[in-house]
Order: C-alpha cells, then structure tokens, then sequence
C-alpha cells in the first residue's frame, strides 16, 4: 500500500475495498494503517494544488495559466480522466453481444462511460474556449451585489477544504503526519527525522513547483 493518498478520492476507494473482502473473504485483510495527505503546496501542479491556488482573487493570468495546465495533451488531468474514461468504455466494448436484443446488460453499462466521455470531450472544449477570455477578465472582483444572481459551483467537499490541511509546518495537521509516519509500514527503512526539524513526505511521483519541462501548448 501506498505511504500517501494523492486524493481524497483514492482513500476512499481503498477503504471501500478493503470493506468489500471484508464482506465476501473469510480470511480478513491486514488492518488498515495510518495514511495523511499532502497538502496543496506539496505539489502546486497536481488538481489539490491548482484547486488550492484558484481562489476569486486569483490574478486573471494565473487562473488562465491554471486551466491551460488543465487541458494540456501532455500533462493536463483532464485528458488524462476523458482518455481513462475512454479505455473503459472500450472495455466494455469488447463485450458487447447483440444475440438477444432485448437482454443487453453490456450496451446499457457501455452507454455510461460513452456519455461521460462524450461530457468530459464538450468540457475540454470550453475550458480551452474560456482560457483567453478570463485572462482578459479584470482583477479586481466586481461588486458583490451582481454575485447573488449567479450559483455558486463549488462544493468544497474536498478533505484539505473539510479538515484545513495545508498548514503541514504547524499545530495538529503536523502531528497528524507525523502520527502517520510513524504507523506507516515503511517506516523502519526510511531514516528518521531529527529533533527541531520538520519533516517533509511528499507523495510518491508528485512534481516540484516548476512548471514541468516539455509543457507546450
């Protein structure tokens, strides 16, 4: 198992797992360990990260920046989610049987990850449609008054908006990684931290602050 979940979403999927053969194995899996997750800051050009740094203040060329990030073919997550989406709805492609036409379960499950890739194909077009246009949007916010009459889109369900991680250097979010540490399964082979020091584990394949090389539009 990994040291760091990269998402809240990933932690999630692992705990329904494991609660799956739970259910269905008699022998039960090894318990659960401790995991924390990077903050933001750990990584600016993951998805917490660019989330963390698109805030209404945000200056309108960084927030172009942050979609053209986005939507690139070489590193964006968004061609990355409608490309995997796309692989599933071959997987199931490939078995698709039209023998009996009223009894299709295959073609019923194809039409999902079909819809969604043909949903995610539409939003790829308009962020890269939107990127100019908000770089050319003023700084400043306008008056608050015109902000009711549009909905907010934001859930903010996000674990580092819920628990207010981020803050990795001081108070509980740095005893609850080091609590982690040192539950983690690996951490006898890892050397330890010294006194006075504040430890830093960013996860595995996450990228530093620079914009990657390569990255051309």
């Amino acid at each position: 198992m990994p040291e760091h979940y990269s998402s809240i979403g990933e932690a999630v999927g692992v705990a329904m797992q494991h609660n799956i053969r739970l259910a269905h194995s008699p022998t039960p899996d090894p318990t659960l360990q401790v995991r924390y997750f990077p903050p933001p800051s750990a990584d600016p050009y993951s998805m917490p990260g660019m989330i963390a740094r698109l805030e209404v203040t945000a200056d309108p060329q960084n927030v172009a920046g942050i979609l053209e990030e986005t939507t690139s073919a070489l590193v964006g997550p968004l061609p990355q989610l409608t490309e995997l989406v796309a692989a599933t709805a071959d997987w199931t492609r490939a078995r698709l049987n039209f023998d009996d036409p009223d009894n299709n379960p295959a073609f019923d499950l194809w039409t999902r990850p079909a819809s969604a890739h043909y949903g995610l194909a539409l939003a790829q077009a308009d962020l890269e449609y939107a990127i100019s246009g908000i770089a050319a949007l003023p700084t400043e916010p306008s008056d608050p008054r015109h902000h009711t009459m549009v909905q907010v889109k934001r859930t903010r369900e996000l674990l580092h908006d819920v628990m207010g991680a981020g803050r990795s250097d001081t108070g509980a979010e740095a005893e609850r990684q080091q609590a982690a540490r040192a539950h983690s399964p690996n951490t006898a082979s890892r050397s330890t931290t010294k006194p006075g020091t504040t430890a830093s584990a960013p996860a595995p394949g996450t990228t530093s602050a620079a914009r990657p090389a390569g990255h051309t539009r």
